[in-house]
């Protein structure tokens, strides 16, 4: 599955999921920028390790994708830096764990508008040149919460869920056209974010990080073992290839069995 001469934008990529992806398109042969937050020192090496390991073009934006400005002005930066955004992952994503009733006003305005109007946002931006060229793919990180739902995650699980839907109404209204949309849908991966929770548990509850994530994945992945970035950026080099040309729309889980229960 060669991607070479496309340009991938791949948001929330210098680290986790987001970097599986780009390490992916990259092997593949596309072109890439890379966006998220850190230490400016080690996101150029990150920058110039890809280019270097893959032989392609990456460049980088810092924009923030709770700011709609700066979203359509990274989609226009890949444009003119690396020649067109041919293929767009909305991965970018932060999480807030709290009852509906105490839920902070502030988090729940900052988890929709980066985990979804975000994306909204990008595809708005690049679908005029996908369209153009009359090739593009769309693919959006969703998450099991985008089918199911967890207490003390409304705003995740809101966004999550209208991620999917926005998925559904992009494919359709492209389905004439060889721009396809679709979603995956991570269970439990272990990332910073993921990471993140398992030591909130182990905090809260007193027990090891090593029991919390047990415990952790024994009530939501039957499969007892994380899915990786690494299997995350496989699948969606395969939906951007040509086999999977006909596939729109769709949500396709990746959760160790978690949403078959």
């Amino acid at each position: 599955m060669k991607l070479n001469g496309k340009t991938a934008i791949v948001t929330g990529s210098t680290s986790g999921i987001g970097l599986g992806i780009a390490r992916a398109l990259g092997s593949a042969g596309a072109n890439l920028l890379l966006n998220g937050f850190g230490d400016a020192a080690q996101i150029e090496a990150l920058r110039a390790g890809l280019a270097k390991e893959f032989g392609v073009k990456v460049a980088y934006s810092g924009a923030d994708m709770s700011k709609p400005d700066q979203v359509r002005a990274m989609v226009k930066a890949a444009v003119e830096q690396l020649g067109s955004a041919d293929i767009l992952v909305n991965n970018a994503g932060i999480q807030h764990t709290a009852p509906v009733e105490t839920f902070p006003p502030d988090r729940w305005d900052a988890v929709i508008a980066i985990n979804l109007s975000s994306a909204f946002h990008a595809i708005q931006a690049a679908l005029p040149g996908m369209k153009a060229r009359n090739w593009g793919r769309i693919v959006n990180i969703a998450s099991v919460h985008g089918l199911v739902a967890s207490t003390e995650k409304a705003a995740y699980v809101a966004a999550k869920h209208g991620m999917l839907g926005l998925t559904k109404v992009v494919a359709l209204e492209m389905a004439k056209t060889g721009i396809t949309c679709n979603a995956i849908c991570p269970g439990w991966v272990l990332t910073p974010l993921v990471q993140k929770q398992i030591d909130d548990r182990a905090k809260r509850e007193g027990i090891s990080a090593e029991q919390a994530k047990t415990e952790l994945l024994a009530e939501k992945q039957p499969s007892g073992e994380f899915a990786t970035p690494e299997q995350m950026g496989a699948l969606c080099v395969f939906l951007c290839s040509d086999a999977a040309a006909q596939i729109r729309g769709v949500a396709l889980p990746v959760d160790g069995g978690s949403v078959a229960q």
